[in-house]
């Protein structure tokens, strides 16, 4: 006996936990960042963020403006949920 029987009863008689369907719910998500097909880094987007959204937020980061070098985007793939490509 470790005492856990004592104070909250028998270990075989406790209650599974109660899953809270509030505390899976993510407000925003981290979208990989490639540059020219690289690994550069990683972007916080909002959860519901349109393609278009993330585009922007791709290109106005500054892990963009420090690999880009001035260039400008030819092309931009976005995968909703998992990352953003952006071609120079």
């Amino acid at each position: 006996e470790l005492g856990y029987a004592a104070q909250l009863g028998d270990l075989l008689d406790a209650p599974w936990p109660q899953v809270d369907p509030a505390a899976l719910v993510q407000d925003e998500i981290e979208l990989v960042l490639q540059i020219n097909g690289k690994l550069r880094g990683a972007i916080v987007v909002a959860a519901d963020a349109s393609k278009a959204d993330i585009e922007a937020a791709a290109l106005a980061s500054p892990i963009f403006a420090s690999h880009a070098n001035g260039a400008k985007a030819k092309k931009v793939v976005v995968v909703p949920g998992r990352l953003v490509n952006v071609v120079v």
